[in-house]
């Protein structure tokens, strides 16, 4: 029998009501990895940040103990908890209530798999982030626990699915039901990006973004290459009010290893800044094609950063 989807499924996967109210308007899905996909782009480009902190706010702080906590949270902090000796988690718990006084939410980590020591040790790399950018790292976080719960609860609807389907028909061999759980390794595309405006403290809406590959007749691009077209483009896209920008390139498995170039039209954006535009090139080698690369630009009208994220 074909699951059926509800409003409150999509909330034990977030707290963000937003996005649980899209996910259920857009159920059935074909399979794990399209509706990871759907989720993806609706945390990122149409929950705002109202909307995240609101999803935020449902988490207990890694080591709480109350009786409300959901199975999937203490399932997710089980290692953490197990792994916990008396003086780390007295110090985990000083130290999330120092990251909540700051940043104003709880301290948010995908904490399956990971024991308290190490928690501690991001939380304590985290804390001094400045809170646009913690802020960021927060969401992407969530975003892995989202994906996380998803799994489980499409594996909680087939099983149900498959139950009922038993039942039906009694005698008969048990046909599985349509929703099957994706294998791709990849729920976005390999290079992403995102733009913060740190003189105003706000994501930069609005600013065109291209993507690149070197594709010219040397193996690498130097610093005095003046032939343009030895660049391909990937893609394009204009910052939303998040600041991100839709796919720049295809979601495949293995990236193709080699040199890339994102641009940033920060002219546009800011036309009495000093920069008229912004160009990062980065190498991707052979032995990194499967990973993700989020290269994210900071920007002011007189100076910029950039780093890579994950």
């Amino acid at each position: 029998m074909e699951p059926q989807w509800t409003e409150k499924d999509f909330l034990s996967c977030s707290g963000s009501t937003k996005l649980a109210r899209e996910m259920a308007a857009a159920a059935p899905f074909a399979d794990l990895d399209h509706a990871i996909q759907y989720a993806r782009d609706i945390w990122f480009n149409k929950v705002d940040i109202k909307g995240w902190l609101e999803a935020f706010a449902v988490h207990p702080e890694i080591g709480a103990t109350s009786k409300s906590i959901s199975e999937w949270s203490k399932e997710e902090q089980s290692a953490a908890m197990a792994t916990s000796g008396g003086y780390t988690m007295q110090e985990l718990l000083e130290w999330n209530a120092r990251y909540k006084e700051k940043f104003g939410f709880v301290f948010l980590i995908c904490a399956s798999g990971r024991g308290s020591p190490e928690i501690l040790a991001e939380l304590k790399r985290r804390f001094v982030n400045r809170p646009i950018v913690e802020l960021e790292t927060a969401a992407e976080e969530e975003m892995k626990i989202i994906e996380l719960r998803l799994k489980k609860l499409f594996d909680s609807k087939l099983r149900t699915s498959s139950s009922q389907t038993a039942q039906v028909s009694a005698g008969k061999h048990e046909e599985k039901p349509t929703v099957t759980a994706g294998h791709s390794s990849r729920t976005r595309p390999p290079i992403t990006t995102h733009v913060l405006d740190i003189a105003r403290g706000s994501p930069a809406s609005g600013l065109q973004v291209r993507l690149e590959m070197w594709k010219g007749a040397q193996s690498s691009p130097s610093i005095a290459e003046t032939d343009s077209r030895s660049w391909v483009l990937h893609g394009s896209s204009i910052t939303n009010s998040d600041g991100r920008t839709s796919p720049l390139m295809a979601i495949t498995d293995d990236i193709e290893p080699g040199f890339y170039r994102i641009s940033f039209n920060t002219g546009m954006y800011n036309p009495s800044g000093f920069f008229p535009y912004v160009s990062i090139v980065f190498e991707i080698k052979e032995s990194q094609k499967s990973e993700h690369f989020h290269v994210p630009l900071l920007l002011s009208p007189f100076s910029f950063s950039t780093y890579r994220g994950s």
